[in-house]
């Protein structure tokens, strides 16, 4: 079976800090995040043209010289564990290219397979809030919160490179939400917080909420660089 792709940016400079890539979009995801602005992925993929793999390996091949590999997000890419996920990553790594994959890590056997074959150079979770009862209401539906422990354990203890990124949301996370995230991750090799953008949320009522100023970012990273030296802002 082939992976199904729902999105192709042949060159992006912003996915992957230091590296121009690729970025593949795959459909679906199990979590229904309020802020999400890729819902059309998740709740009608069909409305999208299904883009042939052969495509982006052509693209990837002409532009060897150019391009250092993918990103792949979605979405949630470890859906797609029976639906072609495996055979690609392996295609674009034969091919010489570097992958990195986003994930929510709600599946972290299926990141563990993935880790444990080699077929990702950098690995971006998303940490939607503190590892408590408000992570329900921050991912949408009902969260196992030892599934995303592990995959944070297991993303740590991996060696590969990596980041986990929390997008900042204004009446639903605050400076100590950060903070008790920090924690959590105490000693990791980077934390990004995301700037929140309005435009397009899956919530319409966060349609109409002011992002957090900057100052205010700036007091998050301090306050969580107090256990994660490297944290910074993106997006803002």
């Amino acid at each position: 079976m082939e992976l199904e792709i729902k999105g192709f940016i042949e060159t992006s400079f912003l996915d992957w800090d230091g590296k121009i890539v690729s970025t593949v979009f795959v459909p679906y995801c199990d979590l229904n995040c309020p802020y999400c602005h890729n819902y059309g992925l998740v709740e009608n993929p069909k409305q999208y043209e299904t883009i042939p793999i052969e495509k982006i390996e052509a693209f990837l091949t002409e532009h060897k010289d150019f391009i250092d590999g993918i990103c792949l997000t979605g979405g949630e890419p470890c859906l797609h564990k029976d639906k072609g996920l495996f055979e690609f990553l392996k295609k674009i790594k034969e091919a010489g290219f570097q992958i990195k994959i986003d994930t929510n890590g709600n599946d972290p056997d299926t990141l563990k397979k993935i880790i444990d074959q080699k077929l990702v150079d950098y690995i971006a979770m998303d940490i939607k809030g503190p590892l408590n009862e408000k992570y329900e209401k921050l991912s949408g539906v009902k969260i196992d919160i030892s599934k995303i422990k592990s995959s944070i354990k297991l993303i740590r203890e991996s060696g590969i490179p990596y980041e986990f990124r929390t997008t900042v949301v204004p009446t639903l996370l605050d400076i100590k939400d950060i903070e008790d995230i920090a924690k959590e991750i105490k000693g990791a090799d980077k934390f990004v917080l995301q700037q929140f953008v309005a435009k397009n949320t899956r919530s319409e009522e966060l349609r109409v909420v002011q992002p957090y100023a900057k100052a205010q970012l700036e007091e998050m990273i301090q306050a969580a660089r107090s256990y994660v030296k490297d944290t910074v802002l993106r997006g803002a």
